[in-house]
């Protein structure tokens, strides 16, 4: 990759790769790069060392460092996450999510997870700090899981007769 800034503003493209990357108002397919900057854009799949997303929309993005801010993303899996007023409908972390503040996230998993003000239907993590509205925790899932499979398994078993 190269050593030179690549920066794209109000254009369009397949692939951008670069070290240092900067979008604005773009729509991208993917991207890859060491520090990835994105601003008012649209990308497929973003791959990175730091991630920063701002007022844009990614489907993938899969970083060391993520962080979206009044961002929309579908699955992001890193190391560290921070979320500021975004939505994600997928977020995994390797070490912690922090800095979730005013977001709405599907599912979270992580070691640590900081956050405020924020709704998620699945939450999975060791250790939680802030006010959390969560939907279901590990075993209102794991039962209703069990649920539909005990579900499932008598329609089966009806069905074959």
């Amino acid at each position: 990759m190269s050593k030179e800034p690549v920066v794209l503003e109000r254009g369009e493209a397949q692939v951008v790769e670069g070290e240092f990357i900067n979008i604005k108002k773009s729509s991208v397919r993917s991207v890859e790069g060491g520090h990835v900057e994105m601003q008012q854009s649209c990308a497929l799949t973003v791959d990175g060392e730091n991630v920063d997303i701002t007022q844009s929309a990614a489907c993938v993005v899969k970083a060391r460092d993520a962080y979206l801010n009044n961002a929309i993303s579908m699955i992001s899996v890193s190391g560290d996450a921070s979320l500021q007023t975004a939505c994600s409908l997928v977020t995994v972390a390797g070490e912690r999510i922090s800095r979730v503040d005013r977001s709405a996230v599907g599912v979270m998993a992580a070691n640590k997870i900081e956050a405020e003000n924020t709704t998620s239907l699945l939450m999975l993590a060791r250790h939680v700090e802030g006010n959390v509205k969560t939907v279901m925790d590990w075993r209102s899932a794991l039962a209703l899981g069990a649920a539909f499979g005990g579900v499932y398994g008598l329609f089966k078993l009806l069905s074959k007769k």
